[in-house]
């Protein structure tokens, strides 16, 4: 149970950093308005890390069912504790976007456009197409998984730096992969904020978009994460 609690835990402080830096660089009136890309994209490095360290030394800080999935093809984890750890994600994944609503409620009231309302909480592609959009979120959490079990292999001895590392590669991901599709990589960091956009009480809101938030950040990053997994595998 404490590893379940670990991940959804990790999960909340990763979405509410996550989704709360994009809140901040694009809802009206924020004081960090018109931040851009690089700024988003490093905060969402940091929060992984920052997660991690906090919950790493309980659950092994996946905070992503594509990692918990890749990990257990891989025979790196027991799937008897995959069902467990993915429902921890995605609630942890929904609280925090609560917490990101609660923290900037005026400054949605204070913003018309309802894509900015919604990529607050869940990624939205530059270029709407399916296929290639899903080739994207497959090639970002490849790299993520392979970026993973590099770092984390005994031989590169990099100890407590580990986490910093890692947060440090999603930083790169975004950086380099994350324009088409704004680099969901992580099911639950997706569905769980997308689900609290739904059901909050947002003005002016708009519609979720299932018909990509259902297909795209779910199965994109899990055919990732066990490609990713099996590769490293294969090649190192």
């Amino acid at each position: 149970m404490a590893q379940y609690v670990a991940e959804f835990f990790g999960t909340m402080i990763l979405v509410l950093l996550g989704d709360g830096v994009v809140a901040n660089v694009n809802l009206g009136k924020s004081k960090g308005q018109g931040g851009g890309w690089i700024v988003v994209t490093a905060a969402w490095g940091f929060a992984v890390a920052i997660a991690a360290y906090i919950t790493g030394w309980v659950s092994g800080a996946h905070l992503n069912p594509a990692v918990t999935i890749g990990m257990a093809a891989i025979g790196k984890f027991p799937w008897s504790m995959v069902p467990g750890y993915i429902i921890a994600q995605v609630i942890g994944g929904f609280v925090g976007a609560v917490l990101v609503y609660i923290t900037y409620a005026d400054h949605f009231a204070a913003t018309d456009d309802q894509a900015t309302k919604l990529g607050v909480f869940a990624t939205i592609p530059a270029i709407r197409n399916i296929a290639v959009n899903f080739i994207t979120e497959v090639i970002g959490t490849a790299m993520l998984l392979i970026g993973i079990l590099g770092i984390t292999n005994a031989n590169t001895n990099v100890g407590a730096l580990g986490n910093l590392m890692v947060g440090i590669l999603v930083f790169a991901i975004g950086l380099s992969l994350g324009g088409p599709t704004g680099y969901a990589i992580n099911p639950a960091r997706d569905f769980g904020p997308r689900l609290a956009h739904a059901v909050l009480p947002i003005p002016g809101k708009g519609k979720s978009d299932w018909g990509y938030g259902l297909i795209v950040p779910i199965f994109g990053p899990i055919v990732g994460g066990i490609l990713g997994a099996f590769l490293y595998q294969l090649f190192i």
